[in-house]
């Protein structure tokens, strides 16, 4: 059976896709910014049912993200595949700049990063080309001087394959396919046939994005415009066009000769966007020299064939999730912290998620401690249950998280139960509740701009106010990220990580 892919093939914060295909097996990579662990590696080998593997970078000292904004740290990485080996490319935009891992094996270990000295900018690619040499591609303010705001240039440097550094001049090459563009950024280098092919976005990551490609016999340039730029936009669709934002593209050929693309996109909620930005994919095919994304259509579709067979996985990135703790053997790469872990934070029991409590809110600009999921749906149920006692000095709770200053939690502290929306970073109180000793379950509920907070009593969900939940969109909060959703304990006593919460079971379901 033929695989039929559902768009997007990433739901929720899955942004900036790369792709690159080893074998008969593809890989994807998405910009994680300053959640740990970071990049994410999803795996398919039909295009259309993908799995979360692992994550590239894993411990505190391959990625450092100490005061760091949540919607900073890791931007745009670049997969590539040359030999055998693995290369990711990324910008920290935060600590050191641009770098470069390598793994024989795409579930590690990985390289220490290598950070690529004279790389400025942001957006790093790379090319190997036929005679083995390696090129590095990226993207930085205009070398004269930025006449306006997004005044980016488009550059390309020979690096050495043994050290990573550059061992040749660096040259500007392309800056963009229209005059006074704004943010040429995202390129990515290809060989077709004779040509050298610069494909990139334009426009800026939201409603004017779009993809362009120019081409030139020789690497170095002149690069030749392609007449019909962009190649894929929906910036001419409307503003109620159920997808947005379409831009920051990659391309991947199967064993067949057959291509295809990844790109970023919005689904918008009456103008909120509060998922993220996720993975879409689109048929290209090659007309004249040039990429023609989904012929005929010139737009993304629901549903894409790949034309490969169908293999599906237990594990399916789609799935909804049920985790019971006290069954499972260790934390799968799907969860996410805030910053830094820090070895030993989170632990399973046979009593659950023993989790140690900081000193500081999960609602501070810092490394609480926290466990969330992206959120992928934008009407989903979320469910955690947590031991609790009146002595404990502990606030414990469920959060469904933009950044620390725009949330919608529920959390119980003193035997209180309490459901609070936090807007530019202040609280305000939806409802209370008394709890018993024991163990308590929070739900959180979202269903487009409405959000519910809550907690169960025996069989029966006993629900907050409704709330208006539009100010978790990028459009309100700002940045980069879309929304997680997760757990979390502080202490109350200012204690940090000496006493422990303990959670049994945590739920996501659409």
């Amino acid at each position: 059976m033929k695989a039929v892919a559902t768009n997007p093939i990433l739901s929720g914060f899955y942004p900036d896709p790369s792709i690159v295909r080893a074998g008969d097996d593809y890989y994807i990579l998405n910009s994680s910014f300053a959640y740990f662990p970071g990049l994410p590696i999803m795996h398919s080998k039909d295009l259309a049912n993908w799995h979360q593997i692992g994550n590239v970078l894993c411990d505190d000292k391959s990625l450092p993200l100490e005061n760091t904004r949540l919607s900073q740290g890791l931007f745009a990485p670049t997969i590539r595949y040359h030999e055998g080996r693995f290369y990711v490319v990324c910008t920290n935009i935060s600590h050191g700049g641009n770098f470069i891992v390598t793994a024989d094996d795409i579930n590690g270990p990985w390289s220490e990063p290598v950070y690529i000295k004279g790389a400025d900018g942001i957006d790093p690619s790379i090319f190997f080309d036929e005679d083995g040499k390696c090129y590095y591609i990226g993207t930085h303010p205009n070398p004269e001087g930025e006449r306006y705001s997004g005044n980016y240039h488009i550059y390309i440097g020979e690096l050495d394959t043994e050290t990573f550094q550059f061992c040749g001049d660096k040259v500007d090459v392309w800056n963009g396919s229209m005059k006074n563009i704004i943010w040429p950024e995202g390129p990515h280098l290809y060989k077709k046939d004779d040509y050298y092919y610069i494909m990139h976005a334009e426009g800026g990551t939201g409603p004017n994005h779009c993809e362009a490609i120019c081409r030139s016999k020789s690497l170095f340039g002149p690069y030749e415009n392609n007449m019909n730029n962009p190649i894929i936009t929906h910036r001419d669709m409307g503003k109620e066009y159920p997808i947005q934002y379409v831009g920051h593209a990659d391309l991947v050929e199967t064993p067949d000769g057959e291509w295809f693309m990844v790109m970023l996109g919005v689904r918008r909620t009456e103008g909120y966007t509060t998922i993220g930005r996720e993975t879409f994919l689109a048929k290209v095919t090659w007309e004249d020299g040039w990429p023609v994304v989904n012929p005929g259509i010139a737009k993304l579709t629901q549903t894409v064939d790949t034309g490969l067979e169908e293999v599906k996985w237990d594990d399916d990135v789609k799935n909804n999730r049920d985790y019971r703790f006290s069954s499972m053997d260790k934390i799968g790469p799907e969860f996410v912290t805030l910053r830094n872990e820090q070895e030993g934070r989170y632990t399973l029991s046979k009593d659950g998620l023993v989790m140690k409590a900081s000193k500081l809110p999960v609602t501070q600009e810092a490394n609480p401690s926290y466990l969330g999921l992206r959120v992928q749906n934008h009407a989903f149920k979320a469910y955690a249950t947590v031991n609790t006692t009146e002595s404990d000095n502990l606030t414990k709770g469920l959060v469904l998280m933009q950044n620390e200053g725009f949330s919608l939690r529920v959390e119980v502290s003193e035997n209180k139960a309490s459901a609070l929306l936090r807007q530019d970073g202040a609280d305000k109180i939806i409802g209370q509740t008394e709890v018993k000793d024991g163990s308590v379950t929070f739900v959180i509920k979202g269903d487009g701009l409405k959000g519910q907070a809550g907690i169960v009593e025996g069989n029966k969900e006993v629900m907050f106010d409704e709330v208006d939940i539009r100010a978790l969109s990028t459009e309100v909060a700002g940045g980069f990220v879309g929304c997680t959703v997760g757990i979390y304990a502080s202490d109350n006593t200012g204690s940090d990580l000496t006493n422990s919460a303990v959670f049994t079971d945590f739920r996501y379901e659409a």
